[in-house]
């Protein structure tokens, strides 16, 4: 065992942010943490860290050799790429904590052994000034792993793009591996590129270290964890395999939970409607106390805790023509220097195309130049009837001074402060949230103010620069269900495989200053297995005579009660419109196949 973690609580003020959190990390664990933005997963592996104390709980360290790769890349300008990688977490970061500490011993005086004190502070400087001797060729040869040229050595870290600073903190990574026992990552493949992520699944997979990752990458998560670790509502629960199979696991947990609450529920109030009667009935007797002492004694069962999903629902504004539009030679050239070049593209109405490529190729570029927002050379014809949605990834749509309520305001007009609070709300943001200048928010706040923004354009062509950037898992979900039902053209810039897998239909691969298309999801195009699957929100429906579904043949009884998807309407068509279902008003989240076009269903 090299660390445990039993029954961890943590408040900050007011606020409990952990109640009952638990978890045993062993040599060669690979365990994904996951939860929604503000459960608490980051304190948890401060916690873990020692860089924070809990209020209650336990925690057991059995190894100091930890490699940290913190959420938020080093972006000072006081420190080089060499400072960054001669500085691993680990044990030098147990050093100087333990310098500070003797120096605090030593400036508070009183009854200490000065001596032994001053012993142990001259080795711990004796070991720093060791690990600070330059091991020039190790750390050239970690850039050069994760893509990086080693002659950026001395460049600041504030003069690189946030995808190369996230490179070199997995370059630190790769310095430190050797000598771990655990490596802690915090969101590791934000702004990476798939190309990089995809290395970092394979050097993980190799690794003699144990490996624990905060990671809203659903695909990352599916190729290196082995268990889950859920933090919800300050407490934890733990499932073994990956991404895909906590999914199907915590539905099954749901399932039975409520089942069990619900019968729980339903003999109870029995019992206590029978208590009631004896007592009115028999109100000289003590019959309705032996009831009460039974009810008492029922093993009352937990109601599953109801998480509040975001519900977007994207509408598309009057349909263009066939071709939406078309490209031939089209090229761009920035600073004198050719990007893109011989650009032949042919995009037409209900296309979702996903844009992918390493970082630098010209991705973005590709999008401005489509859009007219820089000049380029050849063919370019957008339809006249194009309505178009832009959504970027910067934001730059947003006033950082402004409110979230004022944002909206300024464009459905100031008397329609209940219609913006409504929306704002559908997005999770109310009370506090929606009153604080944009600037302090969160970016997954950020990003969801600005799909509110987009959902107020009537379009019929959807441009979206790094749409999944900054949202929690269920926040991806419910923007790529509404994508999924949106009927109108979709050109997506993303480094999100599932998204390229769930929501795309083609691909545009931008290498080399050229473009290589694909009519298919990224797996196919890669020639891997592709599970075309999504989460989405169901309607709950009771059935309320016997049929049989005639697309998956399953049989229904009266009485079942069914959970029904947009995607999954068409199948359950005749059903509905006979009367055999009715809805009960519960929703649930479920996995779905999206590949399928499911016909409509056949009487029985």
């Amino acid at each position: 065992m090299l660390l445990k973690a039993q029954a961890i609580a943590k408040a900050f003020g007011p606020v409990k942010v952990l109640t009952d959190v638990s978890l045993q990390i062993n040599e060669g664990d690979a365990i994904g943490l996951i939860g929604v933005n503000g459960a608490g997963k980051s304190t948890f592996l401060k916690i873990l860290l020692g860089e924070m104390k809990p209020d209650t709980g336990e925690l057991t360290r059995n190894t100091e050799r930890i490699g940290y790769l913190e959420q938020f890349a080093e972006s000072s300008a006081e420190f080089t790429v060499r400072d960054v990688l001669g500085r691993p977490y680990g044990h030098i970061e147990r050093i100087r904590r333990r310098l500070a500490e003797i120096d605090e011993e030593m400036a508070k005086g009183g009854d200490i052994d000065w001596n032994a004190l001053a012993e142990e502070s001259a080795e711990l400087e004796s070991q720093l000034a060791k690990s600070d001797i330059e091991d020039e060729g190790g750390k050239r040869a970690a850039l050069e792993k994760v893509g990086l040229d080693p002659d950026m050595m001395d460049r600041t870290m504030d003069s690189l793009s946030g995808g190369e600073r996230t490179k070199v903190m997995l370059s630190r990574i790769v310095v430190q591996a050797n000598d771990c026992d655990l490596l802690v990552m915090d969101e590791p493949t934000s702004h990476l590129d798939i190309n990089t992520v995809e290395w970092l699944e394979d050097y993980l997979l190799k690794t003699h270290c144990a490996v624990l990752v905060i990671s809203h990458d659903r695909y990352f998560l599916d190729k290196i964890a082995t268990r889950m670790l859920e933090i919800a509502n300050g407490k934890s629960r733990e499932y073994k395999g990956n991404y895909s199979d906590f999914v199907m696991k915590k539905m099954l947990d749901l399932d039975r939970m409520e089942k069990e609450y619900r019968k729980y529920a339903t003999q109870k109030k029995r019992q206590e409607e029978i208590a009631k009667e004896l007592h009115k009935d028999q109100w000289y007797m003590t019959t309705h106390k032996t009831r009460e002492k039974m009810i008492s004694k029922m093993e009352q069962k937990e109601k599953p805790e109801e998480s509040r999903e975001i519900t977007v629902r994207i509408q598309a504004a009057h349909k263009s023509g066939k071709n939406v539009l078309t490209t031939k030679g089209l090229s761009v050239e920035l600073g004198g220097r050719t990007i893109l070049e011989g650009v032949d593209l042919d995009i037409q109405k209900g296309d979702k195309i996903g844009v992918f490529g390493s970082n630098g190729e010209g991705k973005t570029t590709l999008v401005r130049a489509l859009l007219g927002k820089i000049p380029s050379k050849g063919e370019l014809w957008m339809a006249p009837g194009a309505k178009i949605g832009y959504y970027s990834q910067h934001h730059e749509r947003l006033d950082m001074k402004l409110t979230a309520e004022e944002q909206l305001l300024q464009i459905i007009g100031k008397e329609r402060r209940a219609d913006a609070r409504s929306m704002l709300s559908r997005f999770l943001l109310e009370g506090e949230d929606v009153e604080r200048p944009i600037s302090t928010l969160s970016g997954g706040q950020r990003a969801r103010v600005a799909m509110c923004i987009l959902l107020l354009d009537q379009t019929n062509l959807l441009v979206l620069d790094e749409p999944t950037n900054y949202l929690d898992i269920p926040a991806k979900h419910a923007i790529e269900e509404a994508l999924n039902e949106y009927n109108g053209t979709i050109i997506a810039v993303t480094h999100d495989r599932y998204f390229l897998d769930t929501v795309c239909t083609s691909m545009i691969e931008v290498a080399g200053g050229h473009v290589k298309t694909f009519a298919g999801t990224y797996s196919e195009m890669k020639g891997r297995p592709n599970v075309k699957e999504i989460v989405m929100d169901a309607d709950e429906y009771k059935v309320l005579s016997p049929f049989t579904n005639w697309v998956s043949g399953k049989k229904y009884a009266k009485g079942d009660r069914v959970l029904i998807t947009p995607a999954e309407q068409k199948s359950f068509e005749w059903a509905l419109g006979q009367g055999k279902l009715k809805k009960t008003g519960g929703r649930q989240r479920k996995k779905v196949d999206v590949a399928k076009d499911p016909k409509p269903e056949q009487p029985r």
